[in-house]
């Protein structure tokens, strides 16, 4: 670190101890329940016409968009989540992404409520049931592959030299800096253009294309300290999936089911393989990886 980078590492550090303190994920707790409430009680106001037109143009008509509105704040968080998680290990910082990938896919699920009549009523509206089973079992889906995802993790081996490691989590530190402010500009840019009536984006999709210029950055920031091939192709196949993560939520249901499901398939053949053949620098003895359950 320099005059420079020092001050900009101990923001990170102040940020992400802040963010991630216990105090404040309570009181974000609270505040999403309080916008649920908020947002259902307002939608039902205006569907009963007791708000005045000026503020009802603004308000949706659709109970189910107070659900849809909340799983946004949501993923919202599990982005600075992620952002906070780039400087831990690129492996960690991936399983978030699929993390946020089976939330998109939930919040589509929830999206196709709103293509429902109020009470839900499904006759005659078979398409969304479809579209909301294919979404739901794709979220499912990525769940279940990212337990084996995260198990695979358990018997990482140990890669890197702990002087090379401070140097490398302080670079991915300024990286990660540069993602949250990306990520902030995203959404002044779209509360922007809802005030002034221009058409409007999906933060998450385009948000999704800057991870993956980031998701590269760190593979050549790597190749620095580790120019291994092995080491090469296993963070250039973490960043590959984050590609196959911005196709999947471009494409139709289920089209982007199959691509999500894929890309994590991906990456778990690629985390076991890795894992399991490959051992990137030279190991001391250590004790055997022990299956759940098996005796010690």
């Amino acid at each position: 670190m320099n005059a420079v980078t020092r001050p900009l590492i101990q923001a990170f550090d102040q940020l992400q101890a802040y963010a991630e303190s216990e105090p404040t994920r309570r009181r974000v707790g609270k505040a999403l329940i309080f916008y649920f409430l908020a947002a259902l009680t307002l939608i039902e106001l205006n569907s009963l016409g007791w708000l005045p037109e000026y503020l009802g143009r603004h308000i949706s008509l659709n109970r189910f968009d107070a659900v849809t509105q909340t799983f946004t704040l949501v993923l919202v968080l599990e982005v600075v989540d992620l952002v906070f998680s780039l400087p831990k290990s690129t492996s960690k910082s991936v399983g978030k992404q699929f993390e946020i990938l089976a939330l998109i896919l939930l919040r589509n699920a929830f999206k196709e409520l709103t293509n429902l009549p109020f009470p839900i009523d499904i006759t005659g509206h078979s398409d969304v049931v479809i579209r909301l089973a294919t979404n739901g079992g794709g979220a499912l889906a990525v769940f279940v592959l990212l337990g084996a995802y995260n198990h695979a993790q358990r018997c990482a081996p140990k890669h890197w030299a702990p002087e090379i490691l401070e140097k490398f989590i302080a670079a991915k530190k300024l990286v990660a800096l540069v993602v949250l402010g990306s990520f902030l500009s995203m959404w002044l840019y779209y509360g922007f253009i809802i005030v002034s009536g221009q058409p409007r984006f999906d933060v998450f999709h385009d948000f999704y294309t800057v991870l993956i210029f980031t998701d590269i950055l760190i593979v050549l920031i790597a190749q620095r300290y580790m120019p291994e091939f092995h080491a090469i192709f296993r963070n250039s196949g973490f960043a590959l999936s984050t590609l196959f993560i911005r196709m999947a939520l471009t494409a139709d249901a289920t089209l982007s089911v199959i691509v999500g499901v894929g890309a994590m398939a991906f990456a778990v053949c690629l985390t076991y393989a890795s894992n399991r053949f490959y051992s990137i620098t030279a190991r001391t003895y250590e004790p055997p990886c022990l299956l759940p359950g098996s005796p010690k």
